[in-house]
């Protein structure tokens, strides 16, 4: 064998290996990989879930403030977010006239004290003489009726009076109530009447706030269809409820949902709800924007994570594992739950099914997957 043939061979055998060698790694590299999942086996579980709602606060009062009497603003004696007490001074008008007025109201009551007096000296005078037959009953009877007419003159003095003093007592405007002054649109030097269109301020009454917030219908449902038998039964059942507030801490004081909408508006299909919080430190201020928590108390139910389960054409699924190790797509029925991480599950998963926790969304069904275990203690923490 010459040299050139030996390499002839020599090059045939190393294609030949080559080849080989890329045909066993194909087949190996084609040879389908079973992915990991985490999974859980379904059990019953109790807990209590929250639900949250954006709700807007409302003072229990919102007073506007209004003059009664017209005239120039000449003091302001609270600055815009004051507390105030039931009765303190917020403005002063001047109003020189109602001051005459009560000056004089006094000058007439005792100018009609002095005709009263003069009266009654006459009723006096005349009353011995005609008992003696001097002059005549008529001239008796004309003294009483100058004396009743200058006791009603002095009684007509006396109520002029208290209506001046009354609307001199308007010039200093009070507040009618407990509470924290909103915004003051009027200066010193102001002219203002009870015709002004703009309110001088607005107290609002914080010893208790009201929440606002809008629920649908479902939702209500789920809250109310399981306590009391009438309406007012059912929310006298429901649970105490909590507020956020903005910064998202919880607000310490509990409160109580009072009134339910009787109209489902027809265009959001919500309810508006009143929930009532005390709010004795007055932390709380009218038009803050807060969150109404719900407790819903969950006893022997389905729980599933969130992550285990996606959405498809406005159905929800989850992945349940086959005992052949195969993935199966189930439509599920939750509860109206907003917050939280979990879903209460009212049809289509059973205590004992075993459904994937993770990657749910981009498991196609029928896939055989490794099922890594998760204990319901691990997967259950944040409900514990």
């Amino acid at each position: 064998m010459n040299k050139q043939s030996f390499l002839s061979i020599l090059a045939a055998s190393i294609v030949i290996a080559s080849c080989g060698k890329n045909d066993k790694s194909a087949q190996a590299g084609g040879a389908p990989q079973i992915k990991e999942y985490k999974t859980v086996t379904l059990q019953q579980e109790s807990a209590t879930l929250n639900s949250d709602f954006p709700a807007s606060i409302q003072g229990q009062q919102n007073i506007e403030i209004r003059p009664r009497v017209e005239g120039y603003i000449d003091k302001i004696f609270v600055d815009e977010g004051a507390v105030v007490k039931a009765g303190q001074p917020l403005f002063k008008i001047s109003a020189p006239e109602y001051e005459q007025q009560v000056r004089t109201a006094t000058a007439s009551i005792k100018s009609a004290q002095a005709d009263l007096s003069a009266a009654k000296l006459a009723v006096n005078k005349v009353k011995p003489l005609v008992e003696k037959g001097i002059i005549s009953k008529y001239d008796l009877e004309s003294a009483q009726y100058t004396y009743e007419s200058a006791l009603a003159a002095l009684a007509q003095a006396n109520a002029a009076l208290v209506n001046a003093k009354t609307n001199l007592g308007y010039t200093t405007v009070t507040s009618p109530v407990n509470g924290v002054v909103g915004s003051i649109p009027f200066r010193l030097g102001s002219l203002v009447s009870s015709n002004t269109t703009e309110p001088l301020t607005t107290v609002s009454s914080i010893g208790n706030v009201y929440a606002y917030f809008a629920m649908n219908e479902k939702a209500l449902l789920n809250f109310t269809k399981d306590s009391g038998a009438s309406l007012n039964q059912k929310l006298k059942s429901m649970p105490a409820v909590s507020l956020l507030l903005s910064d998202g801490s919880a607000y310490d004081e509990k409160g109580h949902i009072e009134t339910v909408n009787g109209l489902i508006n027809t265009e959001t299909g919500t309810v508006n709800i009143r929930a009532r919080f005390p709010n004795p430190k007055g932390i709380i201020r009218s038009g803050s924007s807060t969150t109404v928590r719900i407790p819903k108390d969950i006893k022997d139910g389905i729980i599933i994570p969130q992550s285990a389960t996606f959405e498809l054409q406005d159905k929800m699924f989850a992945v349940v594992l086959g005992t052949d190790k195969k993935t199966k797509n189930v439509n599920i029925t939750v509860l109206e739950n907003t917050a939280g991480n979990y879903y209460v599950v009212t049809s289509g998963l059973k205590s004992g099914d075993e459904i994937v926790l993770e990657g749910v969304a981009s498991l196609k069904e029928g896939t055989e997957i490794k099922a890594q275990k998760q204990s319901p203690e691990t997967v259950y923490a944040d409900l514990k």
